[in-house]
C-alpha cells in the first residue's frame, strides 16, 4: 500500500478545516484510542461463534471505525514526522528475534515464556 497519496489526502482534509492547529499528539493518540474503542465495542460480548455473523452485518461499521482508526493513526505518524513504513519494518525485525518461528509457529505465548 502507498501511503504517500493518503496522507497527503488526510492532510489536505485537515488544511481545508483549519484543524492542525487541534492535532498534537496528545489530541490525536487520544482521538486514536477513542477510535479503537469503538471499534471494540462492536465486538463486545460477543461470542467467537457470533464473529462471522457480526462481520457479515456490521460491515460497513466495522470499516468505518478502521477508517478512522487509520486517519488518525497516519495523520499522528505524519504531525511527528515518523517515517510509518520505516518503524513498521524495524518493528518486524525486532518481533523475528523476540519470536523465531521455529519457537512461536502456531503458538500464543509471550517471548518471554518460550
Amino acid at each position: 500500500m502507498e501511503l504517500t497519496p493518503t496522507l497527503a489526502a488526510i492532510r489536505a482534509f485537515c488544511e481545508e478545516r483549519d484543524w492542525r492547529q487541534f492535532h498534537n499528539p496528545k489530541d490525536l493518540t487520544g482521538a486514536l484510542s477513542i477510535e479503537v474503542a469503538e471499534l471494540m465495542e462492536i465486538f463486545l460480548w460477543k461470542d467467537i461463534k457470533e464473529l462471522p455473523q457480526v462481520l457479515e452485518t456490521r460491515r460497513s461499521e466495522i470499516e468505518s471505525e478502521i477508517a478512522d482508526i487509520a486517519v488518525y493513526l497516519f495523520h499522528l505518524v505524519e504531525v511527528m514526522g515518523i517515517d510509518l513504513t520505516a518503524v513498521i519494518h524495524r518493528k518486524l525485525e525486532e518481533n523475528r528475534e523476540k519470536y523465531p518461528a521455529e519457537k512461536s509457529r502456531g503458538n500464543a505465548k509471550k517471548y518471554t515464556e518460550l
